[in-house]
């Protein structure tokens, strides 16, 4: 058994939010990695896919998330699945949100029209 901590190592800044990095590879779980998203006000993710199914499980806020044209609202005690291969986009609504992720090992992202899979550093 490990107990992972967020920390400073482990913590992506991007432009749309932060991500902090907790269960994966590099902290000795070798089937899942989750994470804890945390994007601004009136933030956005950028239109993207990830390869792997994902579940977004709403800590606070309120998110609004695309996927595949279909828009939906969700909320604090609320989950989100969202199918791997599938191009999507969250944004907060009314305030900043927070939410764990959680993803089997080894996701890629890709931009939508590249085949450029791109690691995602808080999941390894």
């Amino acid at each position: 058994m490990q107990v992972v901590s967020e920390s400073e190592q482990r913590t992506t800044v991007t432009p749309a939010g932060s991500m902090f990095g907790l269960a994966a590879p590099s902290q000795g779980s070798t089937e899942v990695s989750t994470w804890r998203v945390e994007l601004g006000a009136d933030s956005a993710t950028p239109v993207h896919i990830i390869d792997r199914e994902q579940i977004w499980t709403l800590l606070s806020g309120e998110f609004e998330v695309e996927v595949e044209g279909r828009t939906r609202h969700a909320e604090a005690g609320q989950a989100i699945i969202v199918p791997g291969g599938a191009v999507r986009r969250l944004k907060t609504v009314g305030g900043p949100a927070q939410a764990l992720v959680a993803m089997v090992v080894g996701g890629k992202a890709m931009m939508p029209g590249s085949e450029d899979k791109i690691p995602l550093p808080w999941a390894e």
